[in-house]
């Protein structure tokens, strides 16, 4: 994130840290911290980019991670499973998108507006469809320890987003979710 150094005394008051806290995680002295929030002097480039890495790491630290916000209870469904089996699930979730897997590795995801399309499309084959049938691209995975800030950019372009943990699906995040923990 790209702060500025009239954001600093403010920053440093949202992360409850005081003018000697702060300087020591920059690696300055408190009082270039006190001149610079007074305004009584203009830090060399160097001491401000130090200070201002020192909040942006207190930034990260503090944002929240996908692993507080993802739901552990994901529905999946087969890729060989019959559509109107999938449908059925979605209803009794109350769920609007379900990834699909095929041998245990996320192939693609089910949403409404897929099932709408696919069956406008093929009205006649609307009850021979498989999952695998009216899938749409695989959403984007990401790891427990990614922050709010990515998540709210990929649930921009994507329905879902799954969390993963060594190649193995432990959570799914929606749309719902994220906007759940905003503040």
């Amino acid at each position: 994130m790209l702060h500025t150094l009239d954001q600093i005394k403010s920053l440093r008051s949202k992360y409850h840290l005081n003018q000697k806290q702060l300087a020591d995680l920059a690696g300055v002295s408190q009082s270039l911290i006190a001149k610079i929030e007074a305004g009584k002097v203009d830090p060399s480039f160097s001491k401000a980019k130090q200070i201002l890495d020192a909040l942006d790491r207190l930034h990260e630290e503090k944002e929240i991670k996908a692993k507080e916000i993802m739901s552990t209870k994901i529905i999946f469904a087969q890729a060989q499973e019959p559509l109107k089996e999938v449908v059925k699930t979605m209803k009794h979730k109350a769920i609007s998108q379900v990834p699909v897997l095929d041998k245990e590795k996320v192939v693609g995801i089910i949403s409404e507006t897929t099932i709408l399309e696919k069956v406008a499309e093929h009205p006649e084959r609307m009850h021979s469809f498989k999952a695998k049938d009216v899938i749409d691209a695989v959403p984007p995975i990401v790891s427990l320890n990614t922050g709010m800030k990515t998540l709210l950019h990929l649930l921009q372009e994507f329905p879902i987003v799954l969390v993963a943990e060594k190649g193995d699906i432990k959570g799914i995040i929606s749309k719902t979710d994220l906007l759940g923990k905003m503040e």
